[in-house]
């Protein structure tokens, strides 16, 4: 027989939503419908919990105590050089392989890289600057108006130093 329920145990449920919408039910009802949630309530609160990432796919964290969902984002580094772009929302469902040809700092991506800091695997924060700027790469931006690779293969050279940032230990 399959163990009780416990209300006071905490669970956390991760999952990918578009930012300010509201999700199929039907997609989340398998992942909470065992913790006792109503799928369109958490629907709603993952549309209010993730409005400023609007039109984005974000990693959501829900973390459920006594029948109760909080909602926080998880940005990736995609979503985060995105968002750095400044874009105009777009609609999701009538513009398609949007290219995001655009330029940011490179403050904004040692921004970024802080951010990712406790998440990347690098060892030092340069090697997550240079996972922050292969992600540009992927997204197809520019970086103070260079290729996102000649800045990685400047950071190589020695030509440009990354200043080394602790990111906060987890308590």
């Amino acid at each position: 027989m399959a163990p009780k329920f416990d209300p006071n145990a905490i669970d956390y449920v991760y999952l990918r939503a578009v930012g300010g919408e509201v999700g199929a039910t039907s997609a989340l009802a398998p992942k909470i419908g065992p913790l006792g949630l109503s799928p369109k309530k958490v629907g709603d609160d993952i549309a209010k919990g993730t409005k400023d990432w609007k039109g984005l796919r974000v990693t959501v964290k829900l973390t459920i105590q006594n029948r109760k969902a909080t909602v926080s984002v998880v940005p990736s580094a995609s979503s985060l050089v995105i968002a750095a772009l400044k874009e105009p929302v777009r609609d999701r469902k009538k513009e398609k392989n949007v290219a995001h040809n655009g330029n940011i700092s490179y403050n904004d991506v040692y921004g970024i890289a802080k951010t990712m800091r406790g998440r990347s695997m690098a060892r030092a924060m340069s090697g997550t600057v240079k996972e922050i700027l292969g992600t540009c790469q992927s997204v197809g931006c520019t970086v103070d108006g260079k290729h996102p690779h000649t800045l990685i293969e400047e950071i190589d050279n020695g030509d440009l130093v990354v200043e080394d940032f602790e990111a906060p230990k987890a308590e």
